[in-house]
Protein backbone atom coordinates (compact mmCIF):
# COMPACT_ATOMS: atom_id res chain seq x y z
CA UNK A 1 0.00 0.00 0.00
CA UNK A 2 1.92 3.10 -0.91
CA UNK A 3 1.83 6.39 1.51
CA UNK A 4 0.34 9.36 0.83
CA UNK A 5 2.25 11.81 2.02
CA UNK A 6 0.45 15.52 2.59
CA UNK A 7 2.21 18.96 3.75
CA UNK A 8 1.31 20.43 6.78
CA UNK A 9 4.08 23.46 6.81
CA UNK A 10 6.90 24.24 7.78
CA UNK A 11 8.77 20.94 5.67
CA UNK A 12 6.70 18.75 7.64
CA UNK A 13 4.43 15.83 6.04
CA UNK A 14 1.94 13.52 7.46
CA UNK A 15 1.24 10.30 6.11
CA UNK A 16 -2.36 10.52 5.52
CA UNK A 17 -3.22 6.76 5.15
CA UNK A 18 -2.58 7.27 9.47
CA UNK A 19 -4.82 10.20 9.87
CA UNK A 20 -7.68 9.31 11.97
CA UNK A 21 -9.15 12.91 12.92
CA UNK A 22 -8.23 16.18 12.35
CA UNK A 23 -9.97 19.20 14.55
CA UNK A 24 -9.39 22.70 15.89
CA UNK A 25 -7.54 22.93 19.32
CA UNK A 26 -10.19 25.00 21.26
CA UNK A 27 -12.42 22.90 22.64
CA UNK A 28 -12.38 21.14 25.94
CA UNK A 29 -12.11 17.28 24.98
CA UNK A 30 -9.20 18.21 22.52
CA UNK A 31 -7.33 20.71 24.98
CA UNK A 32 -7.58 17.21 26.99
CA UNK A 33 -6.74 15.27 24.52
CA UNK A 34 -3.25 16.73 23.78
CA UNK A 35 -2.27 17.41 27.77
CA UNK A 36 -2.70 13.83 27.66
CA UNK A 37 -0.81 12.85 24.66
CA UNK A 38 1.80 15.04 25.96
CA UNK A 39 2.13 13.64 29.48
CA UNK A 40 2.46 10.41 27.89
CA UNK A 41 5.11 11.67 24.74
CA UNK A 42 2.42 10.56 22.59
CA UNK A 43 2.42 13.98 20.66
CA UNK A 44 4.56 15.08 17.98
CA UNK A 45 4.80 19.22 17.44
CA UNK A 46 5.02 19.94 13.64
CA UNK A 47 4.33 23.69 14.35
CA UNK A 48 7.72 25.00 14.35
CA UNK A 49 7.00 27.03 17.41
CA UNK A 50 4.30 28.82 15.95
CA UNK A 51 0.57 28.77 17.62
CA UNK A 52 -1.26 25.20 17.09
CA UNK A 53 -3.98 25.75 14.79
CA UNK A 54 -5.33 21.77 14.26
CA UNK A 55 -4.71 18.64 16.36
CA UNK A 56 -4.59 15.31 14.49
CA UNK A 57 -5.37 12.02 16.00
CA UNK A 58 -3.04 9.22 14.12
CA UNK A 59 -4.51 5.77 13.85
CA UNK A 60 -1.44 4.24 16.53
CA UNK A 61 -2.84 7.19 19.08
CA UNK A 62 -0.06 9.99 18.76
CA UNK A 63 -1.70 13.43 18.20
CA UNK A 64 0.33 15.44 16.18
CA UNK A 65 0.03 19.70 16.23
CA UNK A 66 0.31 21.33 13.35
CA UNK A 67 -0.04 25.13 12.06
CA UNK A 68 -2.57 25.05 9.79
CA UNK A 69 -6.03 25.01 10.01
CA UNK A 70 -8.23 22.16 9.75
CA UNK A 71 -9.69 23.52 6.76
CA UNK A 72 -6.61 23.85 4.78
CA UNK A 73 -5.40 20.67 5.67
CA UNK A 74 -9.05 19.23 4.31
CA UNK A 75 -8.37 21.55 0.94
CA UNK A 76 -4.61 20.36 0.27
CA UNK A 77 -6.02 16.62 0.74
CA UNK A 78 -8.93 16.78 -1.69
CA UNK A 79 -6.33 18.92 -3.96
CA UNK A 80 -4.03 15.78 -3.22
CA UNK A 81 -6.99 13.54 -4.60
CA UNK A 82 -7.95 15.57 -7.13
CA UNK A 83 -5.06 15.30 -8.37
CA UNK A 84 -4.20 11.89 -8.68
CA UNK A 85 -7.22 11.46 -10.86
Amino acid sequence: MPVELIHVGFDHFLALNRVIAIAAPGSAPIKRMVQQAKQERRSIDLTSGRRTKAVVRLDDGEVALIAITPETFAGRVESLHAAAG
